[in-house]
C-alpha cells in the first residue's frame, strides 16, 4: 500500500514544518533543469540539488522541475538554494491545499491541480502542481512524474524552438504552464460531455439503477473539478491585478485571456450540471412511468377480475337453499355467464381506452 500522511499528522506542529501531507506517488524524487534563450538551450537532470546554484542568477531563463514531493530534504534544500519562505515550503508538501497565488518580496508562489480523468472508471485523478515564479527563473514541484504529458508539447516547443517562447522571459514560462493545465480541463469537460449524452440516451431507453449510480457518479467528478477551478479563477484573477511588479504587460494579457478560459470552464461545468438535473428527471419521470403502467395492468386485470370473483364468491357459499347448486347445468351457466361479464368488461375498457 502507497505510503500517506493527513493533515492530521501536523496537529501540534509549529507553522512553517516542512511535512509532507499526501500519497508518495513515485519512488524517487527527479530534479531537472532546462535553461534557454533565443538562441540556446540547456536540459540536464541533476544528480544533487547544488547543479541548481548557477540558474538562480543567471541571464537565461531557467525552468526547474521536481518530481516528487516526499524527499522534504531535497525540497528544503531547494527552498535554501533559491530562499524561498517555509510557510511557501509548507504549502508546497500540503497536496490538499485549494489553488491560490501568494506574492512574496521578490517571487511568487501558484498552486493550482493537474486533472485527468480515468476513462475507465469515469474518474477524474488529481495532481497538485506549484510554481514560483522568480527573476528569470520557474520552479514547478509535482507530485509525480508529469500525468498525461500535459507539458510535453511545451517542452517539444522550447527543444524546437518554435514560436516565441524563446525569446520571452520566466513569466510568459509561467503562463504557458499554467495555460496547459487549464486548456488539459477543456478536454476533461468534452470527455465528460460525451458520456452525459449516451446517459441521457441510455435513461431514456432503460432507466435503470446502473444509470442512477453512473449519474451520480459523474455528478461528484464535476465537483471534483469545479473544487479545482474556483479557487483557480481567482487565483488568476489575483495574479492579473497584484503581481504586475514580475509580469510584462504583454503576459499580463495573456493571463486575461487564461482567466476568461476558466470562466469559460466553469460555465461548462454549470451547464453539465444542469444537464444532470434534467437527466435526474428524465429518470425519476421514467420510473414512475414504468411504475404506472405495471399499475395500469394490475388495475386492469383487477377491475376484469372483481366482478368474476363476485359470481365465484356467490356460489362458493355452502347454503342449502341454493337451487342452482342441483342444476344440471348449474356449473356450465355460471362459466357462461362469467365469460359474458368479461366480455362486456374488456370492450367497455377498450371504448374508454384504457387497454
Amino acid at each position: 500500500m502507497t505510503p500517506s500522511n493527513k493533515i492530521s499528522t501536523k496537529a501540534g506542529l509549529p507553522p512553517g514544518t516542512i511535512v509532507h501531507i499526501g500519497t508518495r506517488k513515485i519512488d524517487k524524487v527527479k530534479v531537472s533543469i532546462i535553461d534557454y534563450d533565443a538562441t540556446n538551450l540547456f536540459e540536464t537532470v541533476c544528480k544533487s540539488t547544488m547543479e541548481c546554484v548557477p540558474f538562480k542568477e543567471a541571464d537565461t531563463v531557467s525552468w526547474i522541475n521536481v518530481d516528487g514531493l516526499h524527499d522534504t530534504e531535497i525540497i528544503a534544500s531547494i527552498g535554501k538554494l533559491f530562499d524561498l519562505h517555509h510557510l511557501l515550503l509548507e504549502e508546497v508538501l500540503n497536496t490538499q491545499h485549494r489553488p491560490k497565488v501568494e506574492e512574496f518580496d521578490n517571487y511568487l508562489f501558484l498552486t493550482l491541480k493537474n486533472l485527468a480523468i480515468s476513462k475507465d472508471s469515469m474518474s477524474i485523478e488529481s495532481e497538485q502542481i506549484s510554481f514560483v515564479l522568480g527573476s528569470g527563473w520557474v520552479i514547478s514541484f509535482h507530485e509525480q512524474e508529469e500525468q498525461g504529458n500535459v507539458f510535453s508539447a511545451l517542452r517539444h516547443h522550447l527543444s524546437e524552438s518554435k514560436g516565441n517562447i524563446r525569446k520571452k522571459g520566466a513569466d510568459y514560462l509561467l503562463y504557458r504552464l499554467v495555460d496547459m493545465v487549464v486548456d488539459n480541463y477543456f478536454v476533461i469537460t468534452e470527455y465528460i460531455s460525451d458520456v452525459i449524452e449516451d446517459l441521457e440516451e441510455k435513461v431514456i431507453q432503460t432507466p435503470d439503477n446502473d444509470s442512477l449510480q453512473e449519474l451520480q457518479h459523474i455528478k461528484k467528478q464535476l465537483m471534483k473539478l469545479r473544487k479545482a477551478v474556483i479557487p483557480l479563477r481567482e487565483a488568476i484573477a489575483t495574479l492579473e491585478k497584484d503581481s504586475a511588479s514580475l509580469f510584462e504587460e504583454s503576459t499580463l494579457r495573456y493571463l486575461r485571456d487564461v482567466y476568461e478560459h476558466i470562466i469559460h470552464v466553469d460555465e461548462i461545468i454549470e451547464a453539465q450540471r444542469d444537464m444532470l438535473a434534467s437527466i435526474m428527471d428524465l429518470y425519476l419521470s421514467g420510473v414512475s412511468y414504468k411504475m404506472n403502467q405495471v399499475m395500469k395492468v394490475l388495475t386492469i386485470i383487477a377491475t376484469i377480475f372483481i366482478p368474476l370473483t363476485f359470481i365465484a364468491g356467490i356460489y362458493g357459499m355452502n347454503f342449502d337453499n341454493m337451487p342452482e347448486l342441483h342444476w344440471k347445468f348449474g356449473y356450465f351457466g355460471v362459466w357462461g355467464i362469467m365469460i359474458i361479464v368479461l366480455i362486456i368488461m374488456v370492450v367497455y375498457l377498450k371504448r374508454k381506452r384504457w387497454i
